[in-house]
């Protein structure tokens, strides 16, 4: 007989991540830092990286737009840079063949609902 399991009920933080990354539109990215904080985690920035590796496809989250704070893609080339890269340029966003977006000009800070 197969054992069957309970899903748990995602975190108050783990929902505040994800309406932070749905936040940020298209032709825009954010940090992994800024959408910590936007949640109210300033030091989340890995719970972050957690939660778009683990429900990026479940919960249809625009996993591209997130980045580093220096404006660098974290994915590595091989493993992902360019498909990012892609999706990117594709919404309008001028990323270097490195990898770099000018934060200053692509950058967005989501201001969620649920803070004053």
């Amino acid at each position: 007989m197969a054992k069957t399991y309970e899903t748990k009920p995602y975190t108050v933080e783990t929902l505040r991540i994800i309406e932070a990354i749905q936040a940020v539109p298209a032709g825009r990215v954010s940090s992994y830092r800024d959408i910590a904080g936007a949640a109210g985690l300033p030091q989340g920035a890995r719970q972050v990286a957690r939660i778009l590796h683990t429900l990026s496809i479940s919960q249809n989250l625009p996993w591209h737009r997130i980045i580093k704070a220096n404006g660098r893609i974290a994915l590595r080339p091989g493993a992902g840079q360019e498909l990012q890269i892609h999706l990117l340029r594709s919404e309008g966003v001028a990323v270097t063949d490195q990898g770099t977006v000018d934060m200053d000009q692509y950058g967005h800070i989501p201001m969620l609902k649920w803070r004053s």
